[in-house]
């Protein structure tokens, strides 16, 4: 028997009317079911809101996503087509305002020696030629303060690198213009690093590809016949007396060497001790298409470099005689000033 069987029979023996609590309960049952509506009925209401529009609901959340969006307060950052990043194998060196302005590689021969390349990132860095206060000879030219045989104040906080430029110019190994100025003529088929107006860096045979049609040229270093032509070295670079005499006659010493790869990048190759083809072959595999050899000999192989633009000067090629700050204090030889460009 069921309970509402012996609910019904309970209320059947009594005197009670027996149909005043069935309409309560009925009555009671509806307004249950009234209530259960509502209840459901407003959770549906809350749950649609909520799944509408989710970020309202956690202030981090919609924190995060204005974050992403161009316009917000923080930080966005560059995408890799603006930013220089890291390479794989290459070590940073020096930082500018858009990434990576100098990173370097170091390549070790058969016999041990090193070759140090220093790559000066094309966009970031631009370059200025500084006479030495011996040499070139300056004759009856007037040289602006940036082309001086000391950094100026005005390139200091620009400083992010520097390096030796190329043979005395008593050893008939080409010419040399600064500032428009030509302190000794320039000749054809010599490999020439060419300081366009803007600053920008080239390398090539001078009478061949340079100059361009329409270059604004502002300084021209030469030295040499090329050391590296479309990626391969010079076959001269077995001849060790082709590339200048060496203290005592020794085959390997200090040498440096100056590339561009397919980029527009400029590459600097030094080493405390080194032949010919280690100079050439360091900057041909660092992606070097033209290259060229600078000085020779250790107290004229000189790389300094500094971590962003105007910070500590540091020696870059490692055994170099020279302070890393010789270019702070003057120097009786020309050199080539590396600065972050703004």
């Amino acid at each position: 028997m069921g309970p509402r069987a012996a609910r019904a029979r309970v209320l059947r023996g009594s005197n009670r009317p027996i149909v005043t609590k069935p309409k309560r309960s009925i009555h009671r049952a509806l307004l249950l079911l009234a209530l259960i509506g509502l209840a459901t009925s407003a959770c549906s209401v809350s749950s649609a809101r909520y799944n509408s529009s989710p970020l309202h609901t956690d202030p981090r959340a919609s924190s995060v996503t204005s974050s992403s969006k161009p316009g917000s307060n923080s930080i966005v950052p560059p995408t890799t087509s603006t930013t220089i990043v890291e390479q794989p194998g290459w070590v940073p060196v020096s930082y500018g305002r858009s990434g990576i302005a100098v990173d370097e590689l170091t390549f070790t021969s058969a016999d041990g020696s090193q070759v140090t390349v220093a790559r000066f990132r094309v966009g970031q860095t631009r370059f200025a030629l500084h006479v030495g206060s011996e040499d070139p000879p300056q004759g009856s030219a007037v040289l602006p303060a940036q082309a001086a045989p000391m950094v100026s104040s005005a390139e200091a906080s620009l400083l992010l690198a520097a390096f030796n430029g190329g043979f005395k110019i008593s050893a008939g190994a080409g010419g040399f213009e600064v500032d428009g100025q030509t302190l000794n003529p320039l000749v054809s088929g010599m490999a020439s690093f060419v300081i366009d107006t803007n600053g920008t860096g080239h390398i090539g045979i001078w009478g061949q590809d340079l100059p361009a049609a329409g270059e604004q040229i502002a300084s021209v270093r030469q030295n040499l016949p090329p050391l590296v032509i479309g990626s391969q070295p010079s076959p001269q670079t077995s001849d060790i007396f082709a590339w200048g005499s060496t203290l005592r006659g020794v085959a390997v010493v200090a040498r440096s060497g100056l590339g561009e790869d397919a980029k527009g990048d400029i590459l600097y190759a030094g080493s405390m001790a080194a032949l010919p083809i280690d100079i050439a072959s360091a900057l041909i595999a660092s992606g070097a298409t033209t290259a060229m050899e600078l000085d020779i000999n250790p107290e004229w192989v000189q790389l300094a470099v500094a971590s962003s633009a105007g910070a500590t000067l540091s020696a870059g090629v490692p055994g170099q005689n020279r302070p890393a700050d010789q270019v702070l204090n003057g120097w009786t030889r020309d050199f080539v000033t590396v600065l972050a460009t703004s």
